[in-house]
């Protein structure tokens, strides 16, 4: 009799609510914590079992008309007030279209790059991006102190118990590689000739930056030891990937240069293809653009690692990945492939 009542009330209270605040309200009063209904079941535990049952049963019947009469009330007033106008979809109306996303063109050249050397027999390797002063310079024959580390402007990496008067620890230090020649030096430790590998990766020197520079960069580093090897083998390496990676012939150059872990030593320049030789921005109106460096792999370096200098010979060369993909893409300028704007990465 009791439920009978309490919907006779809600019904007539139903009546004077006018808005959602009211209706929160005057749900709370009914079906809230402490709520009428909730009170009514509490009362359950007072009775006998078969009353019980019966009881329970009227009460969830019960509770089932006020949810019912509530989400009434509740449509009812969104109506009233338009906010069911407001929030119409019409579903026959054609979706927006998905944006597709792309790799990152410096992606898309280690890839392809990885690919091509692959396919050539080349292994791929990897090496820690932190690296030791022993691995980055000492075991690629680039004593301490020695001039030629001054060709490479690093950034060190603080360490306890390091001395700044004299500049160095008593410890190893430990710095940002500044080229990715330290993988073949691991590798080398490990493994015995015949080997191929090539070791792609993020370098860091100290630089200011411009159109062809950057202190954060890409490079890859190839390695080939095997016995009878000799600089023809380099050219016709070199020379095969870039058709390969390009599409067409390059005209290519080898100039003599010095590096401390080969011997002989080449600066590897091509055409530049974004302005045909003739000069612009990016080649510093030259023509040709710097693309690696490359050598027949030192004898010390050999030792360094255990192999005997007299059985196997080999080459090794620096590449620019960054130059690569600016060639590849038409990027006239290196900051632009660290640049975060989407108008700029959508063309690729």
């Amino acid at each position: 009799m009791e439920v009978n009542i309490l919907k006779e009330k809600l019904l007539k209270e139903l009546v004077l609510v006018k808005d959602n605040d009211s209706l929160v309200k005057l749900k709370k009063q009914y079906l809230g914590r402490k709520g009428k209904l909730n009170s009514l079941f509490q009362e359950l535990k007072n009775l006998p079992p078969e009353e019980r049952k019966k009881r329970g049963q009227e009460l969830n019947e019960f509770k089932n008309f006020l949810e019912k009469e509530f989400k009434k009330k509740e449509t009812e007033i969104k109506e009233s007030s338009g906010s069911l106008k407001n929030d119409w979809l019409d579903i026959t109306a054609p979706g927006r279209k998905a944006s597709i996303a792309s790799f990152h063109p410096l992606t898309q050249t280690i890839r392809t790059v990885c690919e091509i050397f692959n396919s050539m027999g080349f292994s791929t390797e990897l090496g820690p991006e932190i690296e030791s002063e022993y691995y980055n310079f000492d075991a690629l024959n680039i004593p301490k102190d020695h001039p030629a580390r001054e060709m490479w402007d690093t950034f060190w990496l603080w360490q306890e118990g390091f001395d700044k008067e004299k500049n160095r620890s008593p410890k190893e230090r430990f710095l940002l590689r500044t080229h990715t020649s330290p993988v073949q030096i691991r590798y080398m430790e490990k493994e015995q000739p015949p080997l191929r590998i090539i070791a792609p990766g993020k370098c860091f020197r100290r630089e200011a930056t411009d159109p062809s520079h950057d202190f954060e960069l890409y490079q890859l580093e190839g390695l080939m030891v095997d016995q009878n090897i000799n600089v023809s083998h380099l050219k016709g390496v070199i020379e095969a990937f870039l058709r390969l990676f390009f599409g067409k012939s390059v005209e290519v150059r080898f100039r003599p240069s010095y590096f401390p872990f080969t011997e002989p030593s080449f600066e590897v320049d091509f055409k530049c293809l974004r302005c045909q030789g003739r000069g612009c921005s990016l080649c510093k109106e030259s023509g040709w653009l710097e693309m690696m460096g490359a050598g027949m792999v030192h004898p010390k370096v050999f030792e360094a690692v255990g192999y005997n200098n007299k059985k196997w010979q080999g080459f090794a060369f620096g590449l620019g990945l960054d130059r690569l993909t600016m060639m590849k893409f038409g990027i006239p300028d290196i900051r632009l492939l660290r640049n975060s704007d989407l108008r700029v990465l959508r063309q690729f």
